[in-house]
């Protein structure tokens, strides 16, 4: 169970690393918003699929086996979020980004468990993460919304018995 604050049931809170960054914290628009608006920490730019998939398609064709991954970009939020063992917090794109922008979420959406929360490898820091499918690369501003969240309870099965704890971030449970 991560640490908080008897009176703190559920938030936001900035990384300790971006304490002195003027992060704002994430807002709903209208009240029957169910996200909250998240917005980047810094500038990042998040280049084109497009030139690595035509870069292994050249090495392909000239006899070159080097193939290159084709990786998502992580874009920084500087936030973390505390809620109860019995929630989640889900990171989920903008309706308009794979539209207006080329952006699609690379694992479709983003799943954070309670013991996120301040762990040791990154603080829980907040990170989206995007796949351009448009030709060009492109440049996310800092303070830009680069995806919205939103808390949900969850139910676990009656022959569950988890016991491991978290001592990792992104990806620490395999």
């Amino acid at each position: 169970m991560y640490k908080k604050e008897s009176h703190k049931v559920r938030g936001f809170e900035v990384c300790k690393n971006y304490l002195n960054k003027n992060i704002n914290l994430p807002v709903r628009k209208t009240r029957c918003s169910v996200g909250y608006d998240i917005e980047a920490a810094e500038d990042i730019e998040i280049p084109s699929i497009w030139k690595t998939v035509f870069s292994n398609f050249k090495n392909f064709l000239t006899g070159n086996g080097v193939s290159e991954k084709i990786l998502p970009t992580l874009i920084p939020t500087g936030l973390k979020a505390y809620f109860g063992e019995d929630e989640i917090l889900v990171l989920a794109n903008k309706s308009s980004f794979p539209i207006k922008k080329g952006l699609v979420m690379s694992n479709s959406i983003g799943i954070i468990e309670s013991d996120y929360y301040e762990n040791e490898t990154n603080d829980g820091h907040l990170m989206f993460s995007y796949y351009n499918i448009f030709p060009k690369s492109l440049i996310i501003k800092k303070g830009e919304v680069v995806g919205q969240a939103y808390f949900q309870k969850f139910l676990i099965a009656d022959n569950d018995n988890a016991t491991g704890i978290r001592k990792g971030g992104f990806g620490s449970t395999n």
